[in-house]
């Protein structure tokens, strides 16, 4: 599992110095916020279906 996290990693600086344009530099950081928004809607699903089921059960 160690190994396949090393490649999984990426240097979003080098990505920037590399950019050809700002465009590129934009959708570098908006790539690397995409995770973290999925992964925060997730869970703020996973917290309104766990509330509504335990409202249901009271």
């Amino acid at each position: 599992m160690r190994p396949l996290f090393l490649l999984l990693q990426v240097n979003i600086e080098e990505k920037i110095q590399n950019a050809p344009d700002k465009n590129y530099e934009i959708g570098v950081f908006i790539g690397s916020l995409v995770p973290f928004v999925v992964l925060a809607c997730i869970a703020y699903l996973m917290y309104y279906r766990a509330k509504k089921r335990n409202k249901s059960n009271s």
